[in-house]
């Protein structure tokens, strides 16, 4: 939070995401903000399955948004600008009830789907159309789930809806999507902006069980119980915004083409900017649009930071932060940096999670690949990060057949490390601009929310306007010997994978006979969409 007084206008960016719900106020005219964070589960309740409690991430994002209001008391709100994570899909009744829990965008229960269709001859012209890739993650493959393993649900299901329309539903009491959102579901016709004949038949629902489709800019008001909870007049502005990933590139100032916007968290990933969906698009990238008039291209991977998470988990677990102290990843990524690039030929394919960009192939497990007697956790952790750093990398590359990409703008909680910013800047053979952790998500939806309001003329001068002057800018630029060293990594991936897939099919053969299951006691089952 900042030590200055509110100012006389405040912009609340709202920000839902995969495990919290990010509200930051911004002063207009200002450098002062305040942020307010609340966490919530991620939950599995089946091997694969990755869903949230619809009221709990509405309560968690009103009690953020809440927070910036108080914060705000003496200033006047000028409207609440609201970003989500993309790719979830819930069931709701006709009463706007939620029938099914949040399927969120890591859930993995179509991948028997999304492989079906991808061997199809529909599979490239549903991503030439929709701009979204053939992926478990994607809304089209979780209908398509449904339809086929719980028509009971599908039958009670009123509207299908993502993440974005049930928070607009709370804020304003209309169930609406916009179009970024919208774009990131598979099923729309990125270019007509409206629902895919296509798509929709093979996802087995029809155009009127979805939202209509609102342009990002579009402004809704505030209804009655949501300003109660908040804290604000009723009536207030709320700018329907667009999805995260989108704005993203708008709060880290990656805004014209040749410069991308990288995101390093939990995933990761990169876009840039485009005026409109290329007509030929490399099936590695997506397409999701910002505005009508701005789109992303680019690609997200499943293993980011966790990577490293789960590397300390499995090699290190003798690491423990003190009080005051490196914590036990970072004491890893330490002994990490010991080792020179290339991990003395040890290459790891990070695929821990279900992985999507650059191959979108969610079935490719992950390999350590070159391991030797000499090789120590130290290299291990080491080619853990540089594997993460080659799959961002080649989607980079993808990019460059749009536009060449000459600089690359990051934000994200893994880039506090120098390993991780140095190993990326050379990897990708570009200098690395890495801004605040703030500018991010929430500082895109307010900017998105002040040119909506006509109170910028760009989405650039209305994300300068909020950036903090005084914000620091880290650039790293790339080691020519290791971008060397990484580029030779690089171009034998190709080959690597493609034997991958084919020890992949012998892994998919169980080593035993699974383990007999008791039969149930009693009939009970579990309820339909769990």
């Amino acid at each position: 939070m900042s030590a200055h007084h509110p100012p006389a206008h405040v912009v609340i960016g709202l920000d839902v995401g995969t495990t919290a719900a990010k509200a930051v106020a911004f002063g207009i005219g200002s450098p002062w903000r305040h942020v307010a964070v609340r966490e919530y589960p991620l939950l599995e309740p089946a091997p694969g399955w990755q869903v949230q409690d619809p009221a709990s991430v509405l309560a968690a994002a009103a009690s953020a948004v809440a927070e910036c209001s108080a914060a705000a008391a003496r200033s006047d709100v000028l409207a609440v600008c609201v970003s989500t994570a993309m790719h979830g899909l819930v069931g709701l009744d006709a009463g706007v009830r939620p029938v099914t829990p949040l399927v969120t965008w890591a859930d993995a229960r179509a991948h028997e789907q999304a492989a079906w269709l991808r061997t199809t001859d529909d599979a490239d012209r549903l991503h030439r159309v929709s701009g979204a890739p053939i992926h478990p993650m994607t809304p089209l493959t979780k209908l398509m789930w449904f339809a086929r393993n719980d028509p009971e649900t599908c039958a009670r299901v009123r509207w299908w809806a993502g993440l974005k329309d049930l928070v607009l539903h709370w804020l304003t009491g209309t169930l609406a999507t916009e179009l970024s959102s919208a774009s990131a579901t598979g099923l729309l016709d990125a270019r007509s902006g409206t629902w895919s004949p296509q798509a929709l038949d093979l996802a087995g629902i029809t155009a009127d069980q979805l939202p209509p489709v609102l342009p990002p800019t579009s402004t809704l008001g505030l209804a009655a119980d949501a300003a109660r909870r908040v804290g604000l007049p009723r009536g207030t502005p709320v700018v329907v915004g667009a999805g995260d990933g989108p704005l993203g590139n708008v709060g880290t100032g990656a805004l014209t083409p040749g410069v991308a916007g990288l995101s390093l968290g939990t995933s990761g990933a990169v876009r840039m900017l485009v005026p409109a969906p290329p007509a030929d698009l490399d099936r590695s990238l997506f397409c999701y649009a910002v505005t009508e008039d701005a789109w992303v291209v680019g690609g997200a991977v499943s293993n980011g930071g966790i990577v490293v998470r789960w590397a300390t988990r499995a090699l290190a677990p003798d690491l423990v932060a003190a009080p005051d102290g490196p914590s036990a990843d970072e004491q890893l990524l330490d002994l990490a940096g010991s080792v020179p690039p290339g991990s003395d030929g040890l290459l790891m394919l990070p695929y821990l999670l279900p992985e999507r960009a650059p191959l979108w192939d969610p079935d490719l497990p992950g390999a350590y690949l070159g391991l030797r007697h000499g090789h120590t956790r130290a290299h291990l952790a080491r080619a853990a990060v540089e594997g993460v750093a080659l799959q961002l990398s080649t989607i980079v590359e993808a990019l460059d057949g749009i536009e060449p990409v000459t600089t690359v703008r990051a934000t994200g909680g893994a880039l506090r490390s120098p390993l991780w910013t140095s190993v990326l800047a050379s990897a990708m053979d570009r200098p690395l601009v890495c801004v605040g952790d703030a500018e991010g998500s929430a500082l895109g939806a307010a900017a998105l929310g002040l040119f909506a309001l006509g109170r910028a003329p760009s989405l650039q001068a209305a994300a300068d306007a909020l950036r903090q002057p005084t914000a620091a800018e880290n650039v790293v630029r790339p080691d020519p010997s290791s971008s060397l060293v990484y580029r030779r990594a690089r171009n034998r991936l190709p080959a690597l994978l493609a034997s991958l897939a084919a020890v992949a099919e012998v892994f998919a053969e169980p080593f035993a006979e699974p383990p007999q299951v008791p039969a149930p006691v009693t009939g009970v089952r579990s309820s339909s969409g769990a």
